[in-house]
């Protein structure tokens, strides 16, 4: 155990640009806190004192915010990233090197007693305000994009985004050996790339017609802006 908490604790220095000094994550860091104290509360619940372990959990998230399931199984290299609303379920899985940020819930969608909650893969890192939700596996070196809502298997290497989540698998797959993947600007837009492929197909077809004057339909956005009269304001 204390080989994974001194992993936990490196891995701040590894995802976060904002750690200075040992110190400074040792006063500053909730999500330290919360997974230092999620690993002395598995070891309680898997030992069968669940009633410890539930009320060390729930003190835990008083303090931090942070709620984590005794039950829940983390891999080493674990980070929570400001922390904030963070909810984890009792039968989620969690691999190795997992980042985590803010008001990120991984939840179960079902009344029955079994696994009801996600497998996170290996390096998966997971945006602000993302839900993933239900038994299914989260693929190695995925990327979730912030506020996605994740209800479908992700493979390995992929990238999901919306509400629904939209799974974009990589064309340049993230490895063990690159940096962590935490480019949340890099998004993947399918609905609109979709809707803009659609809108410049019907430019196309009604250039042609002489009943239709320009302004009766939205046209293509220029270099990703739209223009006001489309839209009346």
């Amino acid at each position: 155990m204390f080989a994974t908490i001194r992993h936990d604790f490196h891995s701040v220095f590894e995802r976060d640009p904002a750690a200075r000094s040992k110190l400074e994550v040792l006063l500053c860091y909730p999500g330290l806190y919360a997974i230092w104290s999620h690993r002395v509360a598995h070891w309680l619940w898997v030992h069968n004192v669940k009633l410890i372990a539930r009320y060390l959990s729930q003190l835990t998230r008083w303090f931090t915010g942070i709620e984590i399931h005794p039950g829940a199984t983390i891999g080493p290299g674990f980070f929570i990233d400001h922390g904030m609303g963070v909810v984890i379920g009792e039968t989620a899985e969690v691999g190795c090197e997992v980042t985590l940020y803010h008001g990120v819930t991984l939840g179960g969608t079902s009344l029955a007693k079994g696994k009801r909650h996600p497998t996170i893969g290996d390096r998966v890192v997971v945006g602000a305000g993302a839900k993933v939700l239900g038994a299914i596996a989260i693929g190695d070196d995925s990327r979730i994009g912030a506020n996605a809502v994740v209800v479908k298997p992700v493979p390995p290497n992929s990238v999901v985004v919306g509400v629904p989540g939209q799974v974009v698998v990589r064309s340049k797959p993230h490895t063990a050996r690159d940096a962590p993947d935490l480019e949340h600007t890099r998004l993947p837009d399918t609905i609109g790339v979709t809707l803009v492929s659609l809108m410049a197909r019907v430019d196309a077809l009604e250039h042609h017609s002489v009943d239709l004057r320009k302004e009766d339909h939205l046209h293509i956005p220029e270099r990703g802006i739209w223009h006001g009269e489309d839209f009346t304001i």
